[in-house]
């Protein structure tokens, strides 16, 4: 199931492919002795191999796989190197997969249909199936209603499309943390961790789940001293923190924006103190970058709002062609006189001066040139405009 794998899974995914680690030691698992063994019944599969994968940047490793017979019963045996996240796929479609967290000397029944079994499987045998049977009923519901809302993709506008998202994904949310708080040593909270990350960046994020990710986190150094995954994990919650402490800087108000002195399109140097006075947007975007253009309508419409109020734009531009960018200011309408760029692309000091890795990125700023808040976009930068000159 495609949308489960990009929507929930990703990020853990990515933790699990931090190294090299989990390539070297799930090859030539025959010469291993066998440390885990599943067992399971899917109704309708019958002659349909499933495999057990590991998952790392080189793409995804067998680990072991078995042929069901003409019942759709089957066993998987092999190796593991230790407690991981991996994923078992019923036949050749990269749809029919769930997640399994393994753990050395588990013993794994799973039972379902084929035409539910992404969604709607039932696991005994270890300490995770429980959770991850209930998890996936939750996730069931969540996922109908996400097929449903799909629907209206066009029809609706894309804040609109999220905040419906965000909504219908909370009831999955919530089981995930009131789980994790449960029982932090659990091995499938690899897979409900990836519902306290701030995977859509902090903005309307609910710091306690920092602590819930470093309850889990903590609860894995102690349980899998050992395990490149418990290491991992720590690390990502210790990046998070460190990422959430620069977000609070930057939006407290405290932090005085940096510099930026470039050029404009006709060579002439613009500094961003020079806009002292005005609430000021910094705007870093480029003509190639497709979300940028999408996002312009939205900046226009805002600027000419608020532009009489004390409310300008600083359009800082990630572009390496001087002819692409002014087109793209004259094709969007970007009709401020603040642009510049030094046409360096990404080699550009910018990212680095104002910590960002991808565009669209805007910055707020006071009239005293005070950063007051970061990754403002679509209905969240019109609702700050509207705090500051409608109160």
């Amino acid at each position: 199931m495609k949308y489960y794998l990009i929507i929930f899974l990703l990020p853990l995914l990515l933790l699990a492919s931090c190294d090299d680690t989990t390539t070297d030691t799930v090859e030539d698992t025959d010469e291993l002795e066998d440390n885990f063994v599943i067992n399971g019944e899917v109704q309708g599969a019958q002659n349909t191999t499933f495999y057990l994968e590991a998952i790392s940047q080189q793409g995804n490793i067998d680990v072991a796989h078995a042929k069901a017979d003409s019942k759709g019963k089957f066993t998987i045996v092999g190796n593991i190197p230790g407690f991981g996240l991996y994923q078992l796929r019923l036949g050749e479609s990269n749809d029919k997969i769930i997640p399994v967290t393994l753990v050395p000397n588990d013993k794994v029944e799973i039972s379902g249909n084929f035409a539910t079994f992404e969604t709607a499987p039932e696991v005994k045998g270890t300490k995770w199936a429980k959770v991850m049977t209930e998890y996936m009923k939750v996730y069931s519901k969540f996922h109908i209603e996400q097929l449903d809302l799909m629907q209206l993709r066009g029809k609706i506008s894309d804040d609109e499309l999220s905040e419906r998202f965000m909504k219908l994904k909370s009831s999955v949310d919530a089981f995930a943390i009131e789980n994790m708080e449960k029982d932090p040593g659990n091995p499938f909270n690899l897979v409900l961790s990836s519902s306290a990350t701030p995977a859509m960046g902090f903005e309307g994020w609910d710091p306690k789940n920092l602590d819930v990710l470093r309850k889990v986190s903590d609860a894995y150094l102690s349980k899998y001293p050992d395990s490149p995954m418990a290491t991992n994990m720590s690390n990502q919650v210790y990046q998070i923190e460190i990422a959430y402490n620069d977000y609070r800087a930057n939006n407290s108000g405290e932090r005085q924006a940096p510099e930026i002195a470039l050029n404009t399109p006709e060579g002439k140097e613009l500094r961003l103190s020079s806009l002292r006075g005005k609430y000021v947007l910094i705007d870093f975007w480029a003509a190639w970058c497709g979300p940028c253009r999408k996002e312009n309508p939205n900046v226009v419409r805002l600027y000419n709002k608020y532009k009489n109020k004390g409310f300008t734009i600083f359009s800082v531009s990630l572009d390496n062609n001087a002819e692409d960018w002014k087109a793209a200011i004259a094709a969007d309408g970007l009709i401020w006189p603040n642009h510049v760029s030094d046409l360096l692309q990404w080699k550009s000091p910018m990212p680095q001066l104002y910590g960002f890795s991808g565009i669209p990125h805007t910055v707020l700023v006071d009239p005293e040139g005070k950063i007051m808040a970061t990754g403002l976009r679509g209905s969240t930068l019109e609702q700050k405009l509207i705090e500051i000159f409608e109160k």
